[in-house]
Parts: C-alpha cells; sequence; structure tokens
C-alpha cells in the first residue's frame, strides 16, 4: 500500500510542475466570449451559473434572453430579486414551434439585439449573457456578422456569455472557449415531464 501511495505521490507531484508552469505561462487578463452549444442540457444552467459566479465578484451582469420569455423561468425570478446586481430581459415570446410567426420572431430578435449591444457598449457591464442567440443565428432572425462585430467590440475586460444549440461555425471559430453539450440520456424520452427547477 504503501508503493501505491509514494507512486500516486510522485505522479501528483510531476503533474503539479506542469499545471504550475501553464498557469505561469497564462498571464493575460482580458474579457472572454464563451459559447456554450449542442444538443445536450446544460447550456443556459452553465451560463447562469456564470453570471452567478461573476455577480459574487462584485460584477454588474446583463442578460437578454432570445427566444424564451412567454414563460418565466427560475432564473429569470431569482436574478431579478437583484436588480441593482443583474439587468435581466427577456425578449421572446416563445420556442419557434409556439410562436409559429418568422416575422414577428424576426421582429422581437432584432429587439432583443438592441438590448444587447446596449449591454456590449457599456464597460460597467462585467458579464453578458445572451440566452439562446445561436436559435436567433440559426434560424437567421439576425446577421451572423453584425453580431460577431458587436461582440468581438465589446470593452476590454467583458466577458460574454452565449447559449443555444447550433452555434454558428463564425462565431465558434472567433470565441475563446467553446463547449458541447451532448446528450447522454434525457428524462424526458421516459416520459418525464419538464420540472421546475431542472428545466426551467
Amino acid at each position: 500500500m504503501s508503493d501505491i501511495n509514494e507512486r500516486h505521490r510522485d505522479r501528483m507531484a510531476r503533474k503539479k510542475a506542469i499545471i504550475d508552469a501553464k498557469i505561469a505561462a497564462a498571464d493575460k487578463n482580458i474579457g472572454v466570449l464563451i459559447v456554450n452549444t449542442g444538443n445536450g442540457k446544460g447550456k443556459s444552467s452553465s451560463g447562469f451559473g456564470m453570471a452567478m459566479r461573476a455577480m459574487g465578484h462584485g460584477m454588474k451582469v446583463g442578460v437578454v434572453q432570445f427566444i424564451k420569455g412567454a414563460m418565466s423561468t427560475g432564473e429569470e425570478m431569482f436574478l431579478r430579486r437583484f436588480p441593482d446586481e443583474c439587468s435581466f430581459h427577456a425578449m421572446g415570446e416563445g420556442y419557434t414551434w409556439e410562436t409559429q410567426n418568422r416575422e414577428r420572431d424576426i421582429e422581437k430578435a432584432q429587439q432583443a439585439w438592441e438590448q444587447a449591444r446596449t449591454f456590449l457598449r457599456d464597460p460597467s457591464y462585467g458579464m453578458v449573457v445572451l440566452d439562446e442567440l445561436n436559435i436567433a443565428l440559426k434560424y437567421h432572425y439576425l446577421d451572423v456578422h453584425e453580431v460577431i462585430a458587436d461582440l468581438l467590440d465589446r470593452p476590454e475586460m467583458q466577458h460574454a456569455v452565449v447559449t443555444g444549440r447550433a452555434a454558428p461555425q463564425e462565431l465558434i471559430d472567433v470565441a475563446d472557449t467553446v463547449t458541447e453539450m451532448t446528450v447522454v440520456k434525457h428524462a424526458f424520452k421516459a416520459g418525464i415531464a419538464a420540472q421546475p427547477g431542472t428545466e426551467w
């Protein structure tokens, strides 16, 4: 047993040296553009987790929800309790298969992008969460190049988090961190309805 413990200690010491060197080399402090995409659960959940983390560090957070807005979510109800720290705008009218009105969806997405631009131009916001923006881009409700230009032109220390399935390749190419959520198993497939606290 002492041999196993000694080998483990040696392995962890070597690993620590490698990680310490990587941390020392990462010496830039700058706002990052994060994209959460894929078909799995957790894209928005991760984005709102980062919003709360940023607020915990004293950052002001701006949230714009694209597509969503027809029903109030747990994250909206929670974050609205902190109006001085988080400005929350749910600007959609529901999922695209519910609205079935492309012209209206485009109009709402463009209004939401104007609000997003307000946040992206204001250095007092340490983080901007653009929930389900990828869906608006997927359906061409917004011009991807215009969106990317605004994202890249934001204040230097401002973080931006974009969520939603089917992130366009152009956005993935310019992002600093991209995570693709994959489905392993989902309760809905077993006939379990969306539950408050886990789905909304």
